[in-house]
Order: structure tokens, then sequence, then C-alpha cells
């Protein structure tokens, strides 16, 4: 540390009558700020500092101790003390820190929105009748009154429905562990993008089912590619997350869907249709299950629209027939899904509840994608605007593992490309969450703290030492 570094906070300590300890950390701040200091510094020894700057030893490790609670520095036994950004950290409001590799909308902030859920869950409470009722085993797959509602649902963004053809589920993930069991056996292959939901890959190791992965590019999944599978692979299904792909948030291009179908048609390869951000897109595109209807099982539900604790999936399936092949699958895995969370949604769909929560985290998602733009639109980014996430490259400098888990130390909802990557190769990239219970002003600091990285890319390695 150059000398004028250590005269300078000598003079200010010897001037001010606040504790040295305290002051320590204000001092740091400052010469942050100023330029004095950048992320990724390494401070002297403790003994050396503390005799430059005439403190006993004992002051100055309670100083360094001050400054790396409030993240100032990371300390590393036998390495010594680095200094970090100058950003400060963004706890979740009321959230978890598993929730912060999840990807999540964000929450409703509108006072009357919010009571008029609250007054939707009152209204389901109140009649014991009721309450009694739906504690009590149900048909699987939804009372009729809930496939309509389902039916009408799906009907907004993927053209008409028949409530005979769909089954509600105790949330996607439910559902396509009944699909992927159904439809392959161990050893089978099923074809995936090269980078996908990693729910997909779990289900997958689980049922000893081959992932066989398609490249990704900004229209979708590569169709050559595909067709070369369906030609030696022998897949048994195409999964797909076409709208706002989690992580990449691409939505396959309306040239792509078609030769994909197209595909799937030729060669009889049924498709699982992910349209869990289905319902947020101001303009939905034309879904996979319109264009090959004979092959789609269409599974869409309320995680990525409403929230991730409405576990309530809808899947659409290709014929009547094969709708009752699905429901003795999932009933042998789920039972049923859970009544009184289905009535509630079936409620909600009813009384426009529902539409009125994804109007509101849609526009929420827009307010937020500026900020994006704001702070990282120079950076090779991609992201829409009703998408809630965004998939970030990254430059040579920057590990993706690393990256990503700095990011989460200070309160950036980060997720590393290896967690999606269906191939041995994960791309130099991290999927930002612009959603969870976080405010516009705690997400635009997560952004701050990402840009503030990008910029001094040092610091992450200081913190890893």
């Amino acid at each position: 540390m150059p000398n004028t570094f250590t005269r300078h906070w000598a003079q200010r300590l010897r001037d001010s009558s606040k504790p040295a300890y305290l002051l320590i950390p204000e001092l740091l701040a400052e010469d942050l700020a100023s330029g004095r200091l950048t992320p990724g510094d390494r401070l002297p020894p403790l003994r050396e500092l503390a005799q430059a700057l005439e403190l006993n030893y004992t002051t100055v490790a309670r100083g360094l101790a001050e400054a790396q609670k409030r993240g100032q520095i990371d300390a590393r036994p036998g390495r010594g003390s680095f200094v970090r950004s100058a950003a400060p950290a963004v706890p979740l409001r009321g959230g978890t820190a598993a929730e912060m590799t999840m990807n999540l909308p964000p929450e409703p902030d509108d006072p009357a929105l919010l009571q008029r859920m609250a007054d939707g869950c009152s209204q389901f409470y109140a009649d014991p009748r009721r309450l009694l009722a739906h504690l009590r085993y149900q048909d699987f797959g939804g009372s009729p009154a809930d496939r309509d509602a389902g039916a009408r649902w799906l009907s907004t963004f993927m053209g008409p429905t028949q409530p005979e053809r769909l089954l509600v589920g105790p949330g996607i993930h439910g559902v396509l562990c009944g699909l992927l069991s159904l439809l392959a056996r161990p050893g089978d292959t099923v074809c995936v993008e090269s980078v996908s939901y990693p729910g997909i890959k779990a289900l997958a190791t689980q049922l000893g089912i081959k992932l066989h992965a398609l490249p990704v590019d900004q229209e979708g999944p590569c169709p050559q590619h595909f067709e070369e599978a369906c030609k030696h692979v022998h897949p048994k299904a195409l999964y797909c997350n076409p709208t706002m792909l989690n992580p990449t948030s691409v939505t396959v291009s309306p040239a792509r869907r078609e030769a994909l179908a197209d595909i799937a048609l030729r060669y009889a390869v049924p498709i699982i249709e992910d349209d869990a951000y289905g319902a947020l897109p101001t303009k939905p595109p034309t879904t996979m299950a319109e264009l090959a209807p004979e092959l789609t099982y269409h599974v869409t539900g309320f995680a990525k629209c409403l929230g991730a604790g409405l576990r309530v999936a809808y899947v659409h399936a290709p014929t009547v027939q094969a709708t009752q092949r699905l429901a003795g699958a999932m009933r042998a895995l789920t039972v049923m899904a859970a009544p009184p969370t289905v009535s509630l949604a079936t409620q909600w769909i009813n009384d426009g509840t529902a539409s009125a929560v994804v109007q509101a985290i849609r526009k929420e998602t827009n307010a937020r994608q500026a900020l994006l733009l704001k702070h990282l639109g120079d950076q090779d980014i991609w992201s829409q605007p009703d998408c809630f996430h965004a998939w970030l490259k990254l430059p040579d400098t920057l590990s993706p593992n690393e990256a990503a888990s700095f990011w989460r130390s200070r309160g950036v909802a980060a997720v590393a490309s290896t967690a999606f990557a269906t191939n041995t190769v994960p791309p130099r990239a991290v999927r930002l969450c612009l959603g969870g219970p976080t405010t516009q002003a705690q997400c635009e600091q997560s952004l701050r703290v990402v840009a503030d990285v990008l910029r001094h890319p040092q610091q992450v390695h200081a913190s890893v030492m």
C-alpha cells in the first residue's frame, strides 16, 4: 500500500474524535469512492498497518473486522485482506438464500390488488363446509369446474382448448415427471435445449433418461440437430421451453417453431411444451400445441406468473386417450393436486384476480427491464421487455461459477450456466433474476453490483483467494 495512503489515514485518525475502529471503515469507503483504492487491492499485514497508522494492533484488527462485517473487505487466513466493491450487499426483502437460486416473478406492490388476493383467500376459508370438502380425496385431474377454469386460462394464450383433454396437476415439475415417466423408459433419450430448465436435468437423472442437447441460438433450438437426432438417436420426446426460455430468455421464432413442429410430425416425436412463462408476453406467440396438436403436451402453471407457492399446473394433452394415460401416470406419482390450492386458483381465474396479478407482474417487469438496460445495456445480455430474467455473457476474465457465487454473497440472484447446461460445455454466462421479494430500488442496487464487478473483475478473484 502506498505511503501516501497510510499518511492520509494516519492524519485523519489523529484529527478525529471518533473511535479509530469505527473511522477505519469510513476511510476505506471514502477511498473506494475516490478511486484511491480499487476492488481487489491487498491491504498491508495487520502489524505493518498498525505501525503506519500509529495505532495498536488490537484497534486496527477491530477496525478491519468492522470493515469485513460491512462487506468492504475479504480476509483470508494466510492470504491477507482484500478490498471489495464499494457497492453494499442487497438483502432480499423477506426472502431466503434458496430463493436466490430460483427464478421468481416480482411480487405485486399494489395495496388494492394485494387486498383483493387476500379477500379471495378469506372467502375460501370462510365457509366451513367448503373447506371440509376440500380436505377430502378428490378425483384425479381436477373437478369439472377446475378443468373448465384451466381451459379458459390456457385459451388466453394458446387458442381453443378442450376441458376433457386437460388435467390439473401439483405444479409444472410434477406434471413433467409424469410426462417423462409416461413417454420414456430408463435408457431412452429425450431431446432438450443445450441450456434448459434445471429441473428437467434432475428428473432425467432420477428416471434414468438420457438427454440429447440441441444447440440454441437467439431463435431457439437448432432444427437440423433435432432432425439428425430423430434419424440416429430416436428420441422418445422433444422437451422445450419455447417462450422466454429459462435461462436465456429466448422466445423461439415463428419460423423455428414451424420447423421443429414439422420435424416432430414427420418422425412422430411427442413434444413436451413447458410454457411456464406463456401468460407473460403482451403478444403471446403461436404455441407448439397449435402447430402440432396431435403430438404436443402443453404444460403451464402459476409459479412464474403469480407466485411459486401456488403449486397448480395445467397440462393439455393431444387426445382424450393420451389424457387418460397421463392421468394414470400422474396419479401413481402424486395422488392429486392439493384441492384447497386448486380451488383458490379456480376462484382467481373466474373472478379475474389471476389476470390482474399477471398484468401487475408484467408492468413491474417492464420497469425492471428499463433498469437492466440502464445499468447493463452495454453488455452482452439477452432478455425481453416482459421477462424477469436475463442471460449475461461474461468476459474471459470472469468464471461463471465464481462470479455467480460472488454476486449471491452480495444479494444478487445470479446462477452460473453450469446449472442449466445439458451437455458438457456450459457457456460463459450467468442467469440474473430481476424478480423475487425485492423492491425496484433493491433490484437496481443489485444491477449496480453486477456492473461494478464487470468493471472491476479483480474483486471476484480476491474474494476466492
